[in-house]
Order: C-alpha cells, then structure tokens, then sequence
C-alpha cells in the first residue's frame, strides 16, 4: 500500500472552462488537494497564463499556472502531480482513454469529476439546454425556451457556460443587458455568438469565471435561471428539467462522445434537431439511441429551418461560407447552415479559403479538416484581424455568412455577403412546450 502524506498534487487537464470550474467548486478551499497547475488545450492564447491569486484564493497566493497539455509529462515530473483531473468536453471516449492511458504510464490515478461534486443546487429553478455534440442547434433551442418562458411571464436570466477568453480576475462574473455591455467587456466573436441573440430579445446574461458567484447574482434577479451550455458539456447548475440535443446528421456521436453520452444518459427531453435535412436513417439511429439509454425522456422532434436575407443574390455566384467556428472544430462537421443554403439557392461554386488563409486562420486549418469552407474564429482580436484578411483574399463574388450573429458587426468584411439564420421548428408532437409541461413545475408567477 503506498502511504502518502499532505495533500495530494493536483494537475487539472482543461480548456478554460470546465476545468476553472471543478477547481472553484471543489479544490479551491479543500486541504486536502494541492492544484499544482492547470494543462490548456483548444482554445488559443490560455496557455502560459496564471490563473490569478484573487480566483485561486488565499491557498493559491501566487496563483495557479497554466501550461499547454503537449507538456503534461514534464509539468508532472517537475511538479510531482499525482492525480491528473480531466476538465473539458466535445471529445471522443477513445480520445479520453488515450489521456488517461498516457496519465497511468507517468503513474498518475486519472479522475472524471461527475455532478455530485461540480453540480451547483441553485435557489431558483434551473432549465438546462445541452447536447452531444457541438452544432446540433443548442442557440436556437435556447432561444426557442427563452420565448416559451417569457411567454407564461417569467422573469428570466440566462447563464452561458463559460467563454473567459481575457482578463480571467475581471472577468470572474459578467452580466450582459446590451450591445454596449458586449463592447465595454471585449467580447470575442464566439461571445457575441451566444449572448447577442439573448439580449435582442431583452434577456439578461451572464458568464464568467466563478459560476458561485455568477449565481449567488443570477438569482436574485430571475424567477427562472435558463443554463445555456456549451460544447456538449454537463451543466455546472443542477437542472430541474434537462434538455439534451441530438444530431441525425452525426448518427452514433451521441453514445461515442465524452461528456455528451451522460448528457443524454441524463435527458429529461431529448430534441432531435435537424430532421428536415437528415437522412431517415439517421433520424431513425438518433431515436432509438435515445429510447435505449435513457428510456425515461420525452422524445421532441424539431428541424432548423435556413433562412437568407437575399437568396436570389446567391444563384450562380462563386461564394464562400463562413460558418460557426465550434461546430466545425471542437463539433467535427464540415458543414453547416451556410453549405446548406449556398447549394439549395444555386451557388455556382464554393471557393476554399485554405490557400488564402493567414496567420491563426492558416493554423486552424492546419489542426482541423473542415473542407472548403471558412471557420468564423475569433477568440481575440488578432484572429479576427487574419479572419478578415482571409476573407479579403479569398476570390468570392459573394460572402455567405451562417453565423449566429451578424459578423459584419464585428469583422471588417468588404466583399458583398448575405446572412443565413436559423431558428428552431418542432415538427408534430409532443413540441417543446408540451415537454415543458410534462417535466417543469416553475414558481406562480410574482
């Protein structure tokens, strides 16, 4: 038996999210854990950081650093890591595995922390939109139960998991009301992405770092709290009524990825989005996935209908998409709403940024397979600055833009461009508001 002594030396395997998360909830005031440092992966630019003293807390008062996971062997030589936690989603099992058999050879015990440790108990009612997968249409989901709540005359406060891509102290909690809280804060593309279509709509959002804080605040402006999530990540709030997205076009992702299986494992609903542009087949696999794991749920079917601005504009141009950047990287597809509405309205042809690419945007592609199309990056200012250069030298007659806001509100796109949107449609019944009923007993109304 190996007897050990003092607290056991943490290394936390994250991509500023998740991980900052577990740490807060559960090792930040626990003596009996030492976090000795922080491993970064996906995200560019948080590695070589500290995550700071004033998050850390007293225990940690030179804060905690983060290293990239390409050095996890020499951080836990150098450190004397004994328990490796791993803190981030939208990965397969066996890429899961993989880490975990790299941090057995290096003798450490390997540790997924599961909801009885990370789930917060809320003082409100707490809706929680996930997935399996990235890009299975969790935006306009939330959106789509944003209106079904505001609806019955709820006030309500969406908390979006985590994006703190910046200042992490300054950013420990951020509420957003309107277009000029998202500037004041530097917000990223992604950011903007997930906050703007809430706040349009009048709904307060929040995010930041330490989500005890974010809802000791959250709380006390909201009947009902609504946890937009991202990737396919577990909620960090313990939901009332769990709603889990899946994909027909992705058959077999939602039993194959980590931490998306236990999402569904959990579901209270499961929509099965997109069926008006899936095959049957995959309609069909999604579905009995669904009653076989989790027989329990309300099964909702739904599609996401496409929309452009100008469609005549599109037929026979030579154009290029820019889609949602996670769903084609962390999400793995290699189209989108934006393939989709280019070849339904005739484009003649697609043009492939890869040979134009610049800077970040050229390593994106370097690192991901994503096909002839562009991925709407923009995790800092330097990215979109490559991201506009790319798109200035790529040769388009026209820009289909497929992100979830406008980019050209953000990004200094100089070819002539049209916007795809997409909003969430059930398809028969039971519908979303049926399931809600079904499974969510919210407050009276004040």
């Amino acid at each position: 038996m190996v007897v050990r002594h003092g607290p056991t030396r943490v290394v936390i395997m994250g991509a500023a999210g998740r991980d900052f998360h577990n740490f807060n909830v559960f090792f930040r005031d626990n003596p009996e854990y030492d976090v000795v440092a922080f491993t970064a992966t996906q995200i560019p630019d948080i590695a070589g950081r500290v995550y700071p003293s004033g998050l850390a807390g007293p225990r940690y008062p030179r804060g905690i650093p983060i290293f990239p996971e390409e050095e996890l062997e020499r951080v836990v030589q150098e450190r004397g890591a004994e328990r490796a936690v791993f803190a981030y989603s939208d990965v397969s099992h066996t890429y899961v595995m993989h880490r975990a058999s790299q941090c057995l050879a290096l003798g450490l015990d390997f540790w997924l922390m599961g909801p009885g440790t990370t789930m917060l108990q809320a003082p409100r009612p707490v809706v929680a939109v996930t997935a399996v997968r990235t890009g299975v249409g969790k935006s306009q989901t939330t959106r789509r139960v944003v209106s079904l709540l505001q609806a019955r005359g709820y006030r309500l406060v969406v908390v979006r998991h985590p994006m703190p891509y910046g200042d992490l102290a300054a950013q420990a909690v951020q509420r957003f009301s309107s277009y000029e809280d998202l500037d004041a804060h530097r917000t990223t593309i992604e950011e903007r992405e997930e906050y703007e279509p809430h706040i349009r709509r009048g709904v307060v959002v929040y995010a930041g770092v330490d989500y005890g804080a974010v809802l000791e605040e959250a709380a006390g402006e909201a009947d009902v709290i609504l946890w937009d999530g991202g990737n396919n990540d577990l909620p960090f709030y313990r939901p009332d009524v769990h709603i889990v997205l899946v994909d027909p076009h992705r058959p077999g992702h939602e039993t194959a990825y980590h931490p998306g299986e236990a999402n569904l494992r959990m579901a209270d609903i499961v929509v099965i989005n997109k069926v008006d542009t899936a095959g049957p087949d995959g309609v069909d696999a999604v579905r009995e996935s669904a009653r076989r794991l989790n027989p329990r749920a309300t099964v909702v079917e739904a599609a996401s209908p496409i929309f452009v601005e100008d469609p005549a504009a599109v037929r026979g141009k030579r154009v290029l998409v820019i889609e949602d950047g996670p769903t084609l990287t962390h999400g793995g597809m290699t189209y989108g709403a934006g393939v989709i509405a280019a070849r339904r309205f005739g484009a003649a042809e697609l043009v492939d940024p890869r040979p134009y690419a610049l800077g970040s945007i050229r390593d994106t592609f370097a690192r991901y397979e994503v096909g002839p199309l562009l991925p709407a990056m923009g995790y800092g200012k330097q990215q979109m600055e490559d991201l506009a250069a790319t798109v200035d030298r790529t040769p388009a007659e026209l820009v289909v833009i497929a992100t979830p806001i406008d980019l050209r509100r953000v990004v200094d796109i100089r070819r002539p461009a049209v916007r795809v949107s997409y909003e969430l449609q059930e398809i028969g019944r039971p519908d979303l508001e049926d399931a809600l009923d079904q499974h969510f007993r919210p407050p009276p109304r004040l």
